[in-house]
């Protein structure tokens, strides 16, 4: 099948999810104001309710009101590596475009995929349950328009601090009743990571500012001590624009390096301290393009954790997003979760569904609220070694 990356394509939209008005009693959910056209359905979202929730019992609410969807995607974590020896508290990373609502709703045209299944009533407990099923201290998502309504409230409730970086011009915004301008949002759970910084950038190109943005965010681990530099992205979108990925790849090395030089204390024209680095995101670029050399052959000595599905851990997987528009069937691998190889060991790593359970009406769906699949990885810190000091940690 061609591999390729599709334009996001016209259609129409119905009106999106508004917050919450009114609480329910006990039962943790809340009412929404019924104005025509709005969501209605009981919202998993209270904040008096959500704090200091149980996860399972939240999972349990995703399940009771998705009771008449398709089965899941039987995924499964493989073992990378010395599988044999399980981490002693491996830290998991999700990486996950979302679909901003209103461009799933308005302007990607999924031919197959029928307008219920791309309805916010229905796509917000299948985002909620895929994130509590794997439940990762670190979570890196783009395409998100429903963050400061759902999923920071949501999400701060249940123990994780976020950041979020919203595009200066979203495709969003030229959609009728949007709920705003989407982004990329990085969770990170506080139990587990300390925020020593974190910084919103708006990648460049050639110095140009473009439209595309990350978050890069230095954490502190609260068990070992150790820093951790993690970064989610979203790179320009469409075939024609690799040159312009490619760019904005580079200017994001440059910011990851700014930051971890910036926490080391080292001067320019040192090499970077072999802090820990995490960069997860929607490249848009299939892994022949010059963005992802560009990150093979950084100095900051990065690879791509889900090469470890493949049998000698050297090619990426077939897919990370599979959907149908009216421009034709677009299978292709554009989402990467880049680690540093001299300090990050990956142990395990979730597979990807087959095309079988995918279907043939491919993604979204009933069943699956994204036309990207998460990613999910399990990681831990190498020992200790070269030019990072040892952090002290606790508070």
């Amino acid at each position: 099948m061609e591999t390729m990356v599709c334009p996001p394509m016209g259609g129409g939209v119905t009106k999106l999810y508004a917050p919450p008005t009114q609480s329910l009693g006990g039962t943790g959910l809340r009412r929404l104001d019924p104005r025509p056209g709005m969501d209605t359905s009981p919202d998993p979202v209270s904040l008096q309710q959500r704090r200091g929730c149980d996860p399972e019992e939240l999972l349990g609410q995703c399940e009771e009101a998705l009771g008449d969807r398709p089965s899941r995607f039987h995924r499964k974590f493989n073992p990378v590596g010395n599988g044999d020896i399980a981490p002693c508290s491996p830290i998991r990373v999700m990486q996950w475009n979302i679909l901003a609502q209103a461009l799933g709703e308005g302007l990607d045209s999924f031919v197959q995929c029928p307008p219920e299944a791309l309805s916010w009533t229905r796509r917000k407990y299948l985002i909620l349950e895929e994130i509590l099923t794997h439940q990762p201290h670190i979570l890196c998502l783009q395409e998100v328009d429903h963050y400061h309504d759902t999923l920071q409230p949501l999400l701060a409730g249940l123990g994780y601090s976020s950041n979020f970086c919203p595009k200066p011009w979203s495709p969003c915004l030229g959609v009728e009743g949007n709920n705003g301008p989407d982004g990329c949002a990085l969770f990170f759970n506080r139990t587990r990571f300390e925020l020593l910084d974190s910084v919103n950038v708006r990648l460049s190109a050639m110095k140009i500012p473009t439209n595309q943005v990350a978050v890069v965010t230095m954490l502190r681990c609260q068990s070992t001590g150790r820093r951790l530099c993690v970064a989610a992205t979203h790179l320009k979108a469409r075939s024609g624009w690799e040159w312009l990925r490619g760019a904005q790849g580079a200017d994001l090395l440059q910011h990851v390096q700014n930051l971890i030089h910036k926490h080391a204390g080292a001067s320019a024209g040192v090499p970077p301290p072999r802090i820990p680095l995490l960069i997860c995101g929607d490249f848009n670029a299939v892994p022949s393009e010059e963005v992802y050399r560009r990150f093979t052959a950084s100095p900051l000595r990065l690879d791509s954790a889900y090469k470890g599905l493949s049998p000698d851990g050297s090619t990426e997987p077939r897919y990370t997003t599979w959907k149908i528009r009216p421009t034709g069937e677009c299978c292709a691998t554009l989402d990467y979760i880049w680690y540093s190889r001299d300090a990050l060991s990956v142990d395990a790593v979730l597979d990807l569904p087959t095309e079988e359970q995918i279907g043939p009406d491919r993604l979204p769906s009933f069943g699956y609220p994204s036309d990207h699949l998460s990613l999910v990885c399990d990681f831990s810190f190498k020992e200790q070694r070269g030019n990072e000091p040892a952090q002290k940690h606790g508070r």
